[in-house]
């Protein structure tokens, strides 16, 4: 039998955005070491990051059948810190009445993205927002105006009466799904105007599995709430590599069930700590037993 090739795509694991949220949870609590800090929402869509940042005793409040506004609610005192993914102006607002000091961990590509759809609103246009529904960061963006419509992949696209429409996406979105609903966006509405906003971190990304070859096996280590992550799992399907695995942790595979691959490649979501992308390495890499997670080394 050949020797197994494991092959490590690059780039992969924390975006600069998520650096930056990360970043910011850790020096707010530097900041300010004696007053009670709260994320509104997950930081990053990864539990282990969750549990880590607790460590620093910053606690996270989650409810997916709640908004973000919603959620505010929950949070009395202290700081608060907005996520990676967003809010909108309403959020801010509410934040500030209600006295609490706000810290925002924003990534820059999602504020562009605000920043655009809120000119294109000034000018009395319609948005057409492709994204994921009750994904926080589309949540930012649809709940800013009643002119804001929200559209997800095999959905139909809405029918309105106006001839001002502008189109732009949320950044983690596959590259296949906007082509194809800028595509059916243009046969009805023509005169639309179209703004890709995939961030470069999420192409690069999902553009490195397209390129891959001769693979037999991909696995993709990422969080399940994470948007990007499974955008990189539709993405290798796409591209026809024959077995694709979306895993969270070491603690997902056995090392026999891939005895029988020939090369297998490894990536990770924007979210996913290197530490546990290299945990999934070295195990299926070398003669050792299945490393265990110590919650402390993944910031």
């Amino acid at each position: 039998m050949k020797t197994q090739k494991i092959i490590t795509v690059k780039p992969q694991g924390y975006c600069g955005g998520v650096l930056k949220a990360i970043e910011t949870a850790k020096q707010t609590r530097d900041t300010y070491p004696n007053k009670k800090i709260t994320i509104l929402g997950n930081l990053v869509h990864n539990q282990y990051v969750k549990k880590a940042l607790q460590a620093y005793h910053i606690d996270t409040i989650e409810d997916k059948t709640k908004t973000r506004y919603e959620l505010l609610d929950e949070i009395k005192d202290g700081i608060v810190i907005f996520t990676a993914h967003g809010v909108s102006p309403k959020v801010y607002e509410k934040a500030k009445e209600k006295g609490l000091i706000l810290v925002d961990a924003s990534c820059p590509f999602v504020l562009q993205t605000q920043k655009i759809v809120k000119q294109y609103l000034d000018q009395d246009y319609s948005i057409f927002y492709i994204g994921k529904n009750k994904h926080p960061e589309a949540e930012s963006i649809y709940t800013m105006s009643d002119r804001v419509y929200l559209i997800e992949p095999k959905k139909d696209i809405p029918i309105i009466q106006t001839n001002k429409i502008f189109v732009t996406n949320q950044t983690t979105m596959s590259i296949y799904d906007i082509q194809d609903i800028f595509e059916q966006i243009k046969e009805k509405y023509p005169q639309a105007i179209f703004h890709d906003e995939i961030c470069n971190a999420t192409r690069v990304r999902q553009q490195a599995i397209l390129d891959l070859k001769d693979v037999d096996c991909l696995i993709v280590v990422g969080d399940p709430t994470s948007n990007n992550s499974q955008k990189l799992v539709d993405i290798a399907k796409k591209a026809n590599i024959p077995n694709v695995f979306s895993i969270q942790t070491v603690e997902d595979i056995d090392k026999k069930d891939f005895e029988q691959y020939q090369t297998i490649a490894i990536t990770s979501g924007a979210s996913t700590p290197t530490y546990l992308t290299n945990q999934v390495r070295d195990y299926l890499t070398n003669p050792i037993e299945k490393p265990k997670i110590r919650i402390q080394e993944i910031l």
